[in-house]
């Protein structure tokens, strides 16, 4: 138990998140109204997606150092949850715009180099699959990796800042904080930012061990020896 006491933190966190970020008293602001709780689950979804991003080229550095596969594993799996929040990220956007802006998708620098930056990913799963030889794969797509979260960065956070932008800290437009946010919302968005890392690192966790599992019955099967179970 000692063990998963942050699998507990997380659920703990994620439901006060859900509680108060959907019942708690927040700002009336013009044109946000009610949905400004989305500040709640649309924000800490980027921020954990990058948390998680870099996590994953943290795991591809450490198989192009040590060139061990249970690395080049973990930075898949962490790249995929990435993914997954980047999607949700997407979605809840696209909700908001249409209630404060009129549109799902604005021709916004912010939301198109978000797209760039998703299609990136993307390819990197694409990549992956290019390839038969594992220790290849690995090895192309973990440099591939560190080159993507070097430019999805600056991409998604400079870029917008350099033209016209209608999301709030970007094309001279104050950030929320600046505005419209309290100390009651920070009680919510900041503890949300935290559960939902802990959240995708349970949910890689899960994906790194079934991936093992699977790999460990593929071997079971194919009684030919294979690159990565000396490297595991």
């Amino acid at each position: 138990m000692k063990k998963h006491w942050w699998k507990a933190l997380g659920v703990v966190i994620m439901t006060y998140v859900i509680w108060v970020g959907l019942l708690g008293d927040v700002p009336r602001q013009p044109i946000l109204n009610e949905s400004i709780r989305n500040v709640y689950f649309h924000v800490p979804l980027w921020f954990s997606m990058l948390i998680l991003m870099f996590t994953s080229m943290v795991f591809a550095i450490r198989y192009l150092r040590k060139g061990q596969l249970k690395d080049d594993h973990v930075s898949v799996e962490f790249a995929n949850t990435a993914i997954l929040y980047g999607l949700l990220g997407c979605a809840t956007g696209s909700l908001w715009a249409t209630v404060t802006w009129g549109d799902p998708w604005p021709n916004d620098p912010k939301l198109n180099s978000v797209a760039v930056g998703m299609l990136m990913y993307f390819a990197y799963l694409i990549l992956r699959n290019s390839f038969d030889d594992e220790l290849r794969r690995a090895r192309i797509s973990a440099i591939y990796n560190i080159f993507a979260f070097a430019v999805f960065v600056p991409l998604i956070f400079v870029l917008p800042r350099l033209t016209d932008s209608l999301h709030p800290g970007n094309g001279g437009n104050p950030a929320f904080g600046q505005y419209d946010m309290d100390n009651r919302m920070r009680l919510v968005l900041y503890p949300s930012v935290i559960g939902m890392t802990l959240l995708g690192v349970w949910i890689t966790q899960l994906r790194v061990r079934l991936r093992r599992l699977s790999d460990r019955l593929d071997n079971v099967n194919d009684p030919q020896p294979k690159a990565h179970s000396t490297a595991e």
